[in-house]
């Protein structure tokens, strides 16, 4: 609190001073902007080496606002509800320890973001609470959206965009984590200092970025990530070409007892022919045996196979090659919306010459104007490492 409390005041200085400020605040309010998302999902996970088949059915909701701006100044506020209808499985809480994990902990409300955002300054916009954080692609910071209770950071943000250049910048000094607030790991504190510099042309977008995590909670995590990432597209004909280029260098930071020197590649390109989307992509993450590339704040769940077997990469690092399909269709029946994909994973070692496994990743979303249906399914075919798994999820998700 000490630390954010001059900025509360230099943001809030010009709002609580003026004759007419009981009316602009009452203003505020009755321009406030509600919102509120459902998601029931039902998730079956069935691990070889795990005695009983996981079967979790939750619910969680999500209910807040947003003022009027006061003086350039809104509040935002929303808490979140997690629930249980199906408990057979390993929540990391509920110690189900026979069943495999799903990593959706349950019976506990929270506060998910409660921030001030001010847009006082030119093509500027700073938020200071907790707040939803989202970089890039979500490969090194992102809000975990796909669990039912998302990441957040208890922040100070300041993001300057302009038609060509823009400036995101971070100071966090605590994590909220997918866990919940009763878990021992549902929060990591520290000092968590996020760059992100990016130029839009029209040949693509080129970010620059230097992501510095000193955590308390997490010493082992702690580190330093500089790279750089460029991704875009260029007509071909009837085609459109796709590529994104990344590279990254890791060092530890903070109090890392490791020495780590790592590094992240990545290479990918697709073409679109009218629905249809089909792109091969490569992705490592380097490791030497002992320490290896991490990316702790990601949304894990997007990388390297749905069946989330590698949130952590392992010591001898992670190759990825991938081939994804995708097909996005226009208004079908009832369905504003339907779209296909699949991703196909050959998941090895970056030292050394283990085969880790091959996985499957298959998808299909209907929606409609407030609904999502998604149909969803992974399966991980172990060699060298882990186990065979099957992942299967059915989830309506509601949001007004």
């Amino acid at each position: 609190m000490k630390k954010t409390s001059i900025v509360v005041m230099a943001l809030l200085a010009n709002g609580l001073s003026g004759a007419a400020a009981a009316q602009g605040f009452g203003d505020a309010v009755r321009e406030s902007k509600f919102n509120m998302d459902l998601r029931v999902r039902h998730e079956s996970v069935d691990q070889t080496g795990i005695a009983d088949t996981a079967d979790a059915v939750t619910s969680r909701v999500r209910a807040g606002f947003t003022t009027g701006a006061f003086h350039a100044t809104s509040l935002q506020a929303e808490a979140v509800i997690v629930e249980d209808f199906v408990d057979d499985y390993n929540s990391t809480l509920n110690g189900n320890v026979t069943y495999p994990v799903v990593a959706d902990p349950t019976d506990f409300a929270a506060v998910n973001r409660f921030a001030l955002i001010n847009n006082s300054l030119p093509k500027t916009t700073l938020t200071l609470g907790r707040q939803r954080i989202v970089l890039d692609d979500h490969r090194f910071v992102g809000n975990v959206g796909w669990r039912q209770h998302e990441q957040t950071y208890d922040a100070l943000r300041a993001v300057r965009a302009g038609a060509i250049v823009k400036i995101d910048v971070t100071y966090a000094d605590q994590v909220n984590r997918i866990f919940g607030p009763d878990s021992p790991v549902g929060n990591w504190h520290g000092d968590v200092a996020l760059t992100n510099f990016s130029l839009s042309k029209p040949w693509g977008t080129l970010t620059f970025f230097d992501y510095l995590l000193d955590l308390e909670d997490a010493p082992a995590a702690s580190s330093n990530t500089v790279g750089v990432r460029l991704a875009g597209s260029k007509p071909l004909g009837s085609l459109t070409g796709l590529y994104t280029l990344g590279y990254a260098a890791q060092e530890d930071a903070g109090g890392n007892p490791s020495i780590v020197s790592e590094q992240s590649y990545l290479l990918e390109g697709g073409l679109k022919i009218a629905k249809l989307t089909a792109s091969l992509g490569y992705e490592l993450l380097s490791g030497n045996g002992t320490t290896s590339f991490q990316t702790p704040l990601a949304t894990l769940h997007a990388f390297q196979g749905w069946a989330d077997k590698f949130l952590a990469t392992p010591a001898n690092g992670i190759e990825n090659g991938y081939l994804t399909l995708a097909y996005q269709t226009g208004a079908v029946g009832p369905f504003s919306g339907l779209a296909a994909l699949a991703v196909l994973h050959e998941l090895s070692a970056d030292l050394g010459s283990a085969h880790y496994g091959d996985e499957v990743d298959l998808q299909l979303v209907a929606r409609t104007e407030r609904l999502t249906f998604t149909l969803k399914y992974a399966t991980y075919e172990a060699d060298e490492l882990f186990t065979d798994t099957d992942k299967f999820w059915l989830a309506l998700d509601y949001a007004f």
